[in-house]
């Protein structure tokens, strides 16, 4: 067992005890009724899944960002297009003892393909480009290799913003300091020292969605190839200064001059990212920080503009084109949309290492959340969003509500047991109260709840679990998402 110096104990006590003080720490002050609002969506955290005739758990932010391990939280409100609170908690970094302000900036991660998609969709509108060609008309510094999986058919731009150009490459790890860093066609090559794989088609273009962080990409150089523009510059001019987003950039790096005002990532178990972050030259797909205001005037502008009340960047045109669902029901361009019972939502999220985000913007009515933390755990983002919507009565926007059944005890004793996951076990148990599978890696336990004898789920995660016959050793595998899992003997 490892033991720490004295001094560093210390230092580790001192910064729990300021993470608790600095909970909520805000300069503004505001009208008593939305000091209420605020309380009570501190108060009411709720997970996306209720349980049919039994009482949902609600959580206390302060306590859920202990629970996730969450170092620092920036949170923005949006109510009849207007930003109605804002509010920062925790550190942006412990160990500097620098608190979340309003000038915190986080990675945006994957929202970054939101506000690419106004850049891209802003050429579209002056008529530099057509969303319904062929991307090498527009690409002159290299050239998509389309090949036998492609089946003849032209990837455009709009299946490049929507995820149905049939492309590889989720999503991309970043670059430490130090490391060096890929040119852009080096990226979408695989070629050293890319760290990613090569963008490249595993099936026709226009057939179906996969999410493909590659194909933004793509789009980042038909901008710099069509503007003779460095991409974070073209961003800038075109899209962050007219929305008024002050303290946000796509330069990656980051510039010296903002340092001060970058958060540093951390991970799951409270550990810090390596250099306090990641370098992104794919700045479409990941590279954009930002701060949860900031975002919330994205959002804002988006709305008005849907309605017919402003224009800063795209018209309202442009603007329904940009949230109507491609080929995918809810897959845009740029941004994904939900029906919620007839009531329409916009919304994306983003994970980086040591970042998570989240917004969601009503299509009518004004009203939005965005959530940034420097943490790599999305579930406590879902249960504010969650919270914000039950507090301000957001239409249709409530948990699942799913009926569950109790299995007999031929079926658990056949489930219980553990099971080989890459170096790691997993355990499944019976407790007084239910059956539980532990938490990865981690001292605690979910609760599993049956859908039927073979398919469950758990309050904490968004993984899709089942069990599955295994015919070699007349057996059971726990299917974890695309994982099975292996029952040991």
């Amino acid at each position: 067992m490892h033991t720490f110096p004295h001094r560093l104990c210390l230092l580790i006590l001192f910064v729990c005890i300021q993470s608790s003080i600095l909970f909520g720490q805000t300069t503004k002050k505001y009208p008593q009724e939305i000091e209420l609002k605020i309380q009570q969506v501190e108060s009411n955290l709720m997970g996306n899944v209720q349980i049919e005739n039994i009482p949902s758990p609600k959580w206390i932010l302060e306590e859920r960002m202990r629970f996730y391990h969450a170092n620092g939280l920036s949170l923005s409100v949006i109510k009849d297009y207007k930003i109605e609170w804002s509010k920062n908690y925790g550190w942006a970094d412990s160990l500097e003892q620098r608190p979340v302000t309003d000038q915190t900036r986080f990675q945006a991660a994957s929202n970054s393909k939101s506000l690419n998609a106004i850049g891209v969709l802003k050429l579209v509108q002056d008529g530099k480009i057509n969303l319904d060609t062929d991307i090498n008309q527009y690409l002159k510094s290299w050239k998509f290799p389309y090949d036998s999986l492609s089946r003849n058919k032209k990837i455009t731009v709009a299946n490049l913003l929507s995820h149905t150009a049939g492309l590889s490459t989720h999503g991309f790890p970043g670059y430490k300091k130090g490391d060096s860093i890929p040119s852009l066609i080096q990226i979408l090559d695989g070629a050293f020292p890319a760290n990613s794989q090569m963008v490249r088609s595993e099936f026709e273009p226009s057939l179906m969605f996969q999410y493909s962080g590659g194909g933004t990409l793509i789009s980042q150089l038909i901008i710099q190839d069509v503007t003779g523009l460095p991409y974070d510059e073209y961003m800038r001019k075109n899209v962050l200064e007219p929305l008024e987003m002050r303290h946000s950039s796509f330069t990656q790096p980051p510039l010296k001059i903002n340092e001060f005002n970058l958060a540093s990532g951390y991970y799951d178990n409270g550990m810090k990212v390596d250099g306090n972050y990641n370098i992104h030259p794919e700045q479409a797909p990941a590279g954009l920080w930002s701060t949860s205001t900031d975002l919330a005037k994205y959002v804002i502008e988006t709305q008005l503009a849907l309605v017919g009340k402003s224009q800063k960047v795209l018209s309202q045109k442009m603007t329904k084109l940009r949230l109507t669902p491609y080929i995918d029901k809810n897959a845009a361009l740029g941004v994904f949309v939900e029906d919620r019972g007839g009531v329409n939502y916009f919304n994306h999220g983003g994970v980086n290492e040591g970042f998570v985000s989240q917004y969601v913007g009503s299509f009518e009515g004004g009203n939005g959340v965005v959530v940034m933390t420097n943490t790599l755990n999305p579930l406590m983002l879902d249960e504010i969003i969650n919270s914000v919507a039950s507090t301000y009565k957001w239409k249709n926007f409530t948990p699942v509500v799913r009926k569950v059944i109790s299995l007999p005890d031929s079926l658990i004793v056949e489930y219980i047991g553990n099971y080989q996951i890459e170096t790691d076990t997993l355990t499944i148990e019976k407790k007084t109260d239910g059956i539980y599978i532990n938490k990865l890696k981690g001292d605690s336990s979910w609760k599993m709840y049956f859908l039927d004898e073979t398919n469950f789920f758990v309050l904490e995660d968004r993984i899709r679990f089942s069990f599955q016959p295994d015919s070699t050793n007349n057996s059971v595998f726990l299917q974890m998402n695309n994982w099975n899992l292996k029952k040991l003997k």
